[in-house]
C-alpha cells in the first residue's frame, strides 16, 4: 500500500496545517467543522485506519480498538489519558501516546484565570451588570486577595509547578501535597500531607490524574476538613471532586466558592459517570465555570496536534514514538 493511502482518523477538528503535515505520509480524515466525530462514525471509519488521533471526547476501550484491526497507534492530544485503555492497546500491539509537555503552560494560565475570577467574584459581577442590577459602585461583592493567601496544590507535577510560579508573583504562599517525588526548586514552597493541606489552605487546587486512587479524592469528608470559607478550583479531572459534596458545601456556606473547567460528566471511562452537571452547582451564585478551555489557545492547540501527528509518523515508520505510554513491537 502506498504511504499516502494509509488512513489516519482524527476524531476532532484540527488546524489545516495539521492535516497538511499528516498528508505527507498518510491519508487523514477529520471533521470539517469545529466539532468532534460521533463515536459511531469514528468506529465506522476505523476499519481501514492504521492510526487514530483522539481527544478528551473519546473513550478508547475494547469496542473502539476492535473496530480498528489495522491500527498501529492511538495518539492522544491530551496529557491525562484515563479515557484510554493502555493495557488493551498493548495487548493488541498498538502504540498509545499522549502529550506530557505541550499542555503545561496554557493549563496553568487557565487555572490562574479561574482562581482570580473566583476570588474576585468576576462571574457574579458580570451577571449583575448584564441583568440590569448595576447602579454604580456600592460596597458589595467584596472578594478575597491572593496576596498573603495560602494556596494548596494537590499534585505538584509540571502544571502544578507552573501554577505555583504564577501564584508566587501575586504574593501567595504555596503549600503542596504530592505522593511522588517532590520538585527540586521548592525553596519557597512547603510540602505537607494532604490532611494538613486541606486544613491550612485558603484555596485548594487539585492537579492529579484521574485514577482509582484519586476518584472523589475531595469528597464530603475531605471538603468538611477544609477551613470554613475555602475556595476550590478544579482544572484537572471532574471526578477528582465529588460534585454533589461541593454543592452541599456551597449551600451550607462552608465553601466560599467553586470554579471548574472540567466536570465528572466528561470522564467517559468512568462506568457510573453522571450524565450532566448537577443543577445545584449551575445555579449557585458562588461558582465560575468554563467549558474545558484549559488549552483552548490557537497556537497551543496547533502545536499539540502537530506533536500528536509526529507520534503517528514515528509509529507508521516503524519507530518508537517519542511520547509512548506503552511498549510494543515496532
Amino acid at each position: 500500500m502506498n504511504d499516502r493511502e494509509r488512513q489516519v482518523v482524527i476524531t476532532h477538528w484540527v488546524h489545516p496545517e495539521v492535516l497538511d503535515a499528516l498528508a505527507r505520509f498518510c491519508r487523514p480524515t477529520a471533521p470539517a467543522e469545529r466539532d468532534v466525530m460521533p463515536r459511531d462514525e469514528v468506529i465506522a471509519r476505523l476499519g481501514d485506519a492504521v492510526g487514530v488521533v483522539v481527544s478528551m471526547a473519546d473513550h478508547v476501550d475494547e469496542e473502539f480498538l476492535a473496530a480498528g484491526p489495522r491500527l498501529r497507534i492511538v495518539s492522544a492530544t491530551l496529557k491525562g489519558y484515563d479515557n484510554i485503555d493502555i493495557a488493551a492497546c498493548t495487548q493488541r500491539g498498538i502504540w498509545a501516546t499522549n502529550l506530557p509537555v505541550e499542555l503545561t503552560r496554557p493549563a496553568a494560565e487557565h487555572a490562574m484565570a479561574l482562581i482570580l475570577g473566583l476570588l474576585r467574584r468576576v462571574g457574579e459581577g458580570d451577571r449583575r451588570i448584564r441583568e440590569g442590577g448595576y447602579e454604580g459602585w456600592r460596597p458589595r461583592l467584596y472578594g478575597f486577595s491572593l496576596a498573603d493567601a495560602t494556596v494548596g496544590i494537590i499534585g505538584m507535577g509540571a502544571v502544578g509547578r507552573a501554577l505555583a510560579g504564577m501564584l508566587a508573583a501575586f504574593g501567595a504562599r504555596i503549600i503542596f501535597s504530592d505522593t511522588t517525588s517532590a520538585p527540586n526548586d521548592t525553596d519557597n514552597w512547603r510540602q505537607v500531607s494532604l490532611p494538613e493541606l486541606l486544613t491550612s489552605s485558603d484555596v485548594v487546587v487539585p492537579l492529579v490524574p484521574l485514577s482509582p486512587q484519586t476518584g472523589h479524592l475531595l469528597d464530603t469528608a475531605a471538603i468538611a476538613s477544609t477551613r470554613p470559607g475555602t475556595y476550590l478550583v478544579n482544572v484537572g479531572r471532574g471526578s477528582v471532586v465529588d460534585e454533589e459534596a461541593v454543592a452541599n458545601a456551597l449551600e451550607t456556606g462552608h465553601l466560599a466558592g467553586y470554579a471548574a473547567d472540567v466536570f465528572a460528566m466528561e470522564d467517559w471511562a468512568q462506568p457510573e459517570r453522571p450524565q450532566r452537571i448537577p443543577e445545584r452547582l449551575l445555579k449557585h451564585p458562588r461558582t465560575l465555570f468554563t467549558p474545558h478551555l484549559g488549552t483552548a489557545v490557537h497556537n497551543i492547540r496547533r502545536e499539540m496536534s502537530l506533536a500528536a501527528a509526529r507520534q503517528v509518523e514515528d509509529a507508521l515508520a516503524g519507530r518508537r514514538p517519542g511520547y509512548a505510554l506503552n511498549e510494543v513491537s515496532a
